[in-house]
């Protein structure tokens, strides 16, 4: 049973009472916001140069471009898929053939699996899931930092339908898996486009492995928040996929490092729309021409947001580096030969920090 509000807010400076609460006891930050707590605790206090202001943000006419992908054949809807990849490092794609009912259908499946009673969604935490491939959670790496992120999350690494079937949580497990289906035709296009714009003559069974060799998708949950302007939903962060894949709800508040700049660009929600980024791991692929860009999500102190991004990465054996079709024109390789998985290790290892991942693999 979750304990009183007085007796949470009377001890919202006891970090043991509130680390416990939200962390171990598995009501995480949606506990904190179903309680009513009219301020924000002070483990969830950020420094004020990770806050994001009105004068770092580009005016909202401003924003990542909007593909339509009615027409692939069309050679200019390639040409704007790489022009997107290498000046933005995101865009967004429309009229890309999945059903409206499969995001709503994603969307309604994370209200619920959040919906959940925390014992039931302590069940999936790390002490407890009986596979790391499910992870109930929340902030990021909770154990590495100073100021932790107002977010919960359930991380579901694929590896066939019969383990999902087997072990993802019943209340999401459907939906999540069927996201995952209805994408997978636009991912491959994305891809071939990206690598017909680096010279890449053929996708083989390898380099098709090194690119889309495993996949991951998170449900997210950002609650309501007593101080939004006080926090962060999820801190600066490029992202260690090939490619992610997000679906957001309509309420906004994902936003993206203009490049070269220090200003942010906001993400408007489009109904019907995902959003796609280039990875870290693109990134070293294609020898730095394509740009794994910092994102953040602020906080909302008027409703619940949800997403859910699907991670395309290679498979945690592949050596990433610059691709060879890439260097054959003499270029000079940025980045050294790294295993996919040291480098996610690495990742995972600090709190949210910029692009500063993306350094352990260059030369």
């Amino acid at each position: 049973m979750a304990p009183a509000l007085s007796t949470i807010s009377n001890n919202s400076n006891n970090t043991l009472d509130v680390k416990n609460f939200v962390l171990n006891e598995g009501h995480g930050v949606k506990g904190l916001a179903d309680m009513g707590i009219q301020t924000l605790p002070k483990q969830y206090i950020q420094p004020l140069e990770e806050r994001i202001t009105s004068s770092d943000v580009v005016a909202e006419e401003q924003s990542i471009p909007v593909i339509d992908l009615s027409n692939w054949n069309d050679p200019k809807v390639g040409k704007m898929i790489c022009n997107a990849a290498e000046k933005w490092g995101f865009f967004q794609i429309v009229n890309h053939g999945i059903p409206m009912e499969v995001f709503e259908n994603v969307k309604d499946a994370t209200h619920r699996f959040f919906g959940l009673p925390a014992e039931e969604k302590r069940k999936y935490s790390k002490d407890y899931s009986c596979t790391n491939n499910v992870r109930f959670g929340t902030s990021f790496t909770p154990q590495a930092e100073k100021a932790l992120e107002w977010k919960d999350y359930l991380s579901l690494f694929y590896v066939s339908d019969e383990e999902a079937t087997a072990l993802w949580p019943p209340a999401c497990r459907d939906e999540a898996l069927q996201f995952m289906r209805k994408t997978e035709l636009v991912i491959k296009r994305l891809m071939e486009s990206l690598m017909k714009g680096l010279n890449v003559k053929d996708v083989d069974e390898d380099r098709e492995s090194l690119l889309m060799g495993s996949k991951r998708i998170n449900l997210n949950y950002y609650p309501k928040c007593p101080n939004p302007e006080l926090t962060v939903g999820v801190g600066r962060h490029s992202d260690v996929s090939t490619l992610t894949i997000l679906l957001q709800d309509n309420i906004g508040g994902l936003y993206v490092r203009k490049l070269g700049s220090d200003t942010w660009l906001p993400v408007p929600p489009i109904s019907g729309a995902l959003v796609i980024n280039i990875g870290d791991a693109l990134q070293i692929l294609s020898n730095g021409r394509y740009k794994s860009i910092e994102h953040r999500v602020i906080a909302n102190g008027s409703n619940n947001r949800v997403s859910v991004p699907i991670f395309v990465n290679p498979k945690p054996n592949d050596v990433i580096g610059p691709l060879q079709d890439v260097l054959e024109s003499g270029e000079k390789a940025m980045y050294k030969q790294v295993l996919y998985s040291d480098y996610v290790k690495h990742f995972f290892r600090k709190a949210h920090d910029g692009k500063d991942t993306v350094d352990f693999a260059k030369i």
